[in-house]
C-alpha cells in the first residue's frame, strides 16, 4: 500500500505535470492582468475617464479575438507537429508580448499586443492538459490535470498582488520574465509517447473541419463545449457586474469588481482541486460535473435572492460561486478524453477558448432582457438556460474516467 501511494505521488509530481502547471499559472496571470491594470495603464496613456470603459472593452475584445483564433491555430498545430511545440511556441509568444506591453505608447499598439498575447495564451491550457492526459496512466491522469488547473488558477491571485504592489509597467515585465523562465524549464520536458506513435503515420491529424463532417464527432464536440456554460455565465455576468448586483441586492458597502474576481478565483482554486480529486475518488467525470453544476445553480439562487448581505458576506458568496464553478479541470479533461490522438489537441485547445467566447452571447442576452426584466430576473433566466443546457450536455456525454486514450479518430 505504501509503495502504491509513493508511486502515485511520483506519477503526479513529475516534471511534465509541474512545469505544465506553472506554465498555466503564468497564462492565467497574463490573462487577467489587463483587467487589474486597466485603469492606471489607460490613464497613463491619456485616456479620459469618460472613455475608460469604451477603450477597455476594445482592448479586451482584441485579446478575446486573439484567443479564439489562437485556439484553432495551436490546437491544429499540436496535432500536426506535437504537444511540446505548442507549449514552447505559445509561452514564447505571450511572454514577448507581455514584455513589449510594458512599453506601449498608444492604444492601438496596446490592443495589438493584447491580440498577440491572446493568440499565445490560447495554446497553453489545451496543450498542457493534452500532454498530461497522454503521459499519465488512465487511473492517475485526473490528478495530473487537477494539479495543472489548481496551480494555474492561483496565477490570478498572484496577478492581483503584483498589480497592487507594482505599477503596470513592472507587472507586465514580471509576467514576461516568468514566461521566459518557464520556457527554459520546458527544455526538460518530453513529447508524449502516445503522440509519437501517430506522428509519422499516414493519417489525417489536426483537421479542424473534420469535427463538423461527422454527426457523432460534431455532437461530442458541442457537448464538451456546452458543459462549461455555467462557468462563464457566473464570471461574465454575476462577477463582472457584481457592483451593480450588490446595489440592487441591498449591499450598502462598496463592492469592487476586482475584489469580486479575486475572491471568485480563490474559490476556483479549491473547486478545481476538489472536483479533480473527487472525479478520481468516484471514478467518474460525469457525476462530478453534474454535482458541481448543481452546486453552481444553488449558489446562483442564493446570490440573486439573498438581500442585505454585508461586504464580507457578499465576497464570501463569490468564493462559494468560484468553488462551485471550479470544475474547469474536469471539464477540459473530459473534452480531451472524448477524442482520438489525431484530434485531441485540436479539441482540448479550442474547447476552453470557445467557451470563453460564450461570454459574448451570454452578456448580450443578459443586456437584452435587463431593460424589461431588470438585473435579477434577466440574470436568473440566462442562468437557468445555461444550467439546463450544461446538464443536458453532460447527460449526453459518455463516462471517460477509465477510457484508454491510445486510439485515433477514423476521419
Amino acid at each position: 500500500m505504501e509503495q502504491h501511494k509513493e508511486s502515485l505521488l511520483k506519477n503526479i509530481l513529475n516534471t511534465t505535470v509541474l512545469v505544465s502547471a506553472l506554465g498555466y499559472f503564468v497564462d492565467i496571470y497574463d490573462l487577467i492582468l489587463f483587467g487589474i491594470v486597466r485603469v492606471p495603464s489607460l490613464t497613463d496613456l491619456g485616456v479620459p475617464a469618460n472613455n475608460m470603459i469604451e477603450v477597455g472593452v476594445y482592448i479586451l475584445q482584441m485579446q478575446m479575438w486573439g484567443m479564439l483564433i489562437g485556439g484553432i491555430i495551436w490546437g491544429v498545430w499540436g496535432d500536426k507537429k506535437g504537444r511540446l511545440s505548442v507549449l514552447f511556441g505559445s509561452i514564447f509568444m505571450y511572454s514577448v508580448a507581455n514584455l513589449l506591453n510594458a512599453f506601449v505608447t498608444s492604444i492601438d499598439l496596446y490592443a495589438l499586443l493584447r491580440f498577440i498575447a491572446g493568440v499565445g495564451l490560447a495554446g497553453e491550457l489545451g496543450a498542457a492538459v493534452t500532454l498530461v492526459s497522454e503521459v499519465m496512466t488512465k487511473e492517475t491522469r485526473g490528478y495530473g490535470t487537477a494539479i495543472v488547473a489548481t496551480i494555474g488558477v492561483s496565477g490570478a491571485i498572484f496577478a492581483a498582488i503584483i498589480g497592487d504592489v507594482f505599477n503596470w509597467h513592472v507587472a507586465f515585465i514580471i509576467g514576461g520574465i516568468l514566461g521566459l523562465i518557464l520556457l527554459i524549464m520546458r527544455l526538460r520536458m518530453f513529447e508524449s509517447g502516445m503522440y509519437k506513435s501517430v506522428q509519422t503515420a499516414n493519417i489525417s491529424k489536426g483537421n479542424f473541419l473534420k469535427l463538423f463532417t461527422s454527426r457523432d464527432r460534431f455532437l461530442r464536440y458541442i457537448y464538451c463545449i456546452l458543459i462549461g456554460l455555467p462557468i462563464w455565465y457566473v464570471v461574465g455576468v454575476l462577477i463582472t457586474f457584481s457592483p451593480e448586483f450588490a446595489k440592487v441586492l441591498g449591499v450598502h458597502e462598496k463592492i469592487v469588481a476586482g475584489n469580486s474576481i479575486l475572491f471568485t478565483y480563490t474559490g476556483l482554486i479549491f473547486g478545481d482541486f476538489a472536483s479533480g480529486f473527487l472525479s478520481q475518488y468516484l471514478k467518474s467525470r460525469r457525476k462530478v460535473v453534474t454535482l458541481f453544476i448543481g452546486l453552481t445553480f444553488a449558489f446562483i439562487l442564493v446570490y440573486l435572492f439573498l438581500h442585505g448581505l454585508s461586504k464580507v458576506q457578499f465576497y464570501g458568496l463569490c468564493v462559494l460561486l468560484g468553488f462551485a464553478t471550479g470544475y474547469w479541470a474536469v471539464f477540459v479533461t473530459t473534452a480531451s478524453e472524448h477524442f482520438g490522438t489525431n484530434l485531441r489537441s485540436t479539441v482540448t485547445t479550442t474547447v476552453p477558448n470557445f467557451i470563453r467566447g460564450s461570454v459574448i452571447p451570454i452578456t448580450f442576452g443578459f443586456e437584452y432582457l435587463r431593460s424589461s426584466l431588470g438585473m435579477i430576473y434577466s440574470a436568473l433566466i440566462i442562468g437557468i438556460v445555461s444550467i439546463v443546457i450544461a446538464l443536458f450536455a453532460i447527460y449526453k456525454l459518455e463516462e471517460t474516467y477509465d477510457k484508454d486514450l491510445n486510439y485515433i479518430e477514423n476521419i
